[in-house]
């Protein structure tokens, strides 16, 4: 009964596009609160409750470093539950805005974009 209860954790969960959006963006790199504000254009109250939720499904995980908190998924999860795995790996890849979100991850690290260095994404 117990992990039926996580699955549908989860399954919640990935039951929002922002959230799947955070999680395909934490599935390939570590960040924090306010590199997904600036990456996904979100404001600080969105973005840390979509955290919470992730967090609460144990879909992702944080360490703190400093005053901020580096979120990245967690890989546990993903290898007990291997749907969600085969998600982040073969579906969302197929998805325009993710393919949209990963490109202006790129750029915002290019950027040198991280907590200690705020940058601004330009769209187009």
């Amino acid at each position: 009964m117990v992990r039926l209860m996580e699955v549908i954790e989860i399954l919640k969960a990935l039951a929002d596009e922002t959230r799947i959006r955070i999680l395909n963006l934490l599935y390939r790199d570590t960040l924090c609160v306010c590199d997904l504000e600036e990456i996904l254009k979100l404001n600080q109250s969105n973005a840390s409750r979509h955290i919470t939720k992730l967090k609460q499904a144990k879909l992702i995980v944080g360490k703190k470093q400093a005053q901020w908190i580096y979120y990245r998924v967690n890989e546990k999860t993903l290898d007990r539950y291997s749907f969600v795995k085969e998600l982040l790996n073969q579906e969302l890849d197929n998805v325009p805005q993710c393919q949209k979100d990963l490109v202006r991850l790129k750029k915002y690290r290019g950027l040198g974009g991280c907590c200690e260095l705020s940058v601004t994404i330009a769209d187009g």
